[in-house]
């Protein structure tokens, strides 16, 4: 079954409260719409991020060290209800010196004749090529895997082009709230004329300013700061499991890991394994993304995603035994969000005609390798503890389908 995706706008927010019977304030707006993803990487996921030696990026490939350095990126975008003053759409984001940005980046709108990538994570990759042999689906951290696992899909039986079914989740969407797509008008960052991330030691607090050609100037002051990295280890236990371990983040929200591994099964094909910690058979969707608080907090009642103050979990023995040697871990760490509007909300019944609204939304990721054996530096035996975070890499896996960021 395909996943589900929803977008909500705040402007279809504000409209749709604007609407409820009883309701007393109604609003207008937003004019323009503002979110700026931050994230921090670390492990084999900060390896995307740039450069790095030899050294450095195996310690990465196996969580990295306790001094490994952590990779910081954003994205940003706006969306306006606005044309541009003076086509093409364009704004800035200025930054204050301590982001290491420079003065500003610039964000732009979509080139003119290239193809737009769909924005709800719904689709194979434009080059899919149908895989052969079977994916197994397992779930749940613990010593052995629960009842009903693995779910296999054999992908012989499963028409060229599309997707697997019953493969990603159909609970958890994957949250845009500024897309092109809901937009009139609409720029972002990275683009083709920039595209660099801040460098180690940079900082987010203090305050920010956009600019544009398709609405009011956007002013807010962030008192939230990029995330730690997260430090991650794998340790294979007697029972054939393998066991995960991180430090606990104090603005975490939630945790979920998921690993990828594989055998080759000879003119069978071969076998992709894919494991997630949510007790129930949830893949993808906004798990791999951001999530706000709220919604994180219901996950974690509803055991989909780990609480804040869990630590460590265990990847049962069969997911490692049918991975063959080596698998990929990954581990998201969901954050705190920060939202701005103006003007400010007026008392009593007046009408609240909003110029814009922004959110800045955090989280903390790392990737690292499990099972490998490098001439001893590090693998399944190893305990070592992780790095800190990188920039988002869209990639394909084995199957042709969009790994987490980072994952190339």
């Amino acid at each position: 079954m395909r996943s589900s995706l929803r977008f909500v706008s705040v402007a279809a927010i504000a409209s749709m409260l604007a609407a409820v019977p009883g309701s007393a304030q109604k609003t207008t707006g937003p004019v323009e719409r503002y979110e700026m993803d931050v994230a921090t990487a670390s492990g084999f996921a900060a390896m995307a991020a740039g450069g790095r030696g030899v050294g450095s990026m195996m310690g990465m490939m196996f969580g990295g060290g306790p001094d490994g350095k952590v990779a910081r990126t954003l994205e940003l975008r706006l969306g306006s209800n606005q044309t541009p003053t003076a086509p093409p759409v364009k704004a800035d984001h200025f930054f204050l010196p301590q982001a290491k940005l420079g003065k500003s980046v610039p964000l732009l709108g979509p080139e003119p004749g290239k193809p737009r990538e769909r924005e709800d994570g719904n689709e194979m990759p434009r080059d899919f090529e149908r895989p052969k042999g079977r994916l197994l689906l397992f779930w749940g951290c613990g010593a052995k895997a629960g009842p009903g696992q693995p779910v296999i899909i054999d992908f012989a039986k499963v028409a060229a082009g599309q997707m697997p079914p019953n493969l990603f989740t159909t609970t958890v969407p994957r949250i845009r709230e500024v897309m092109a797509s809901n937009s009139k008008s609409y720029a972002s960052w990275p683009n083709s004329k920039s595209s660099k991330q801040p460098s180690s030691g940079s900082s987010l607090l203090g305050a920010h300013r956009i600019a544009g050609n398709v609405g009011p100037e956007i002013n807010f002051t962030l008192a939230q700061d990029y995330m730690p990295g997260l430090n991650a280890s794998t340790t294979m236990q007697g029972d054939g499991s393998v066991m995960i371990r991180w430090n606990q983040l104090v603005p975490a929200t939630g945790y979920v890991a998921w690993a990828f591994g594989g055998m080759d099964r000879g003119s069978a094909g071969g076998d992709m394994v894919w494991w997630t910690s949510s007790n129930a058979r949830e893949f993808g969707g906004g798990l791999w993304d951001w999530l706000p608080p709220s919604t994180v907090a219901g996950l974690v009642a509803k055991k989909v995603v780990m609480p804040p103050s869990q630590t460590s979990c265990a990847i049962p023995a069969e997911v490692k035994k049918a991975s063959g040697e080596m698998m990929i871990g990954n581990l998201n760490a969901f954050g705190p969000e920060a939202n701005f509007s103006y003007p400010p909300k007026p008392a009593g019944n007046a009408v609240w005609n909003i110029d814009w609204t922004a959110k800045v939304r955090f989280r903390s990721h790392t990737m690292l390798m499990i099972g490998a054996d490098f001439g001893g530096m590090g693998g399944s035996g190893s305990s070592s503890t992780p790095a800190e975070p990188a920039k988002k890499k869209k990639c394909k896996g084995p199957l042709g389908i969009p790994l987490p960021d980072g994952a190339c």
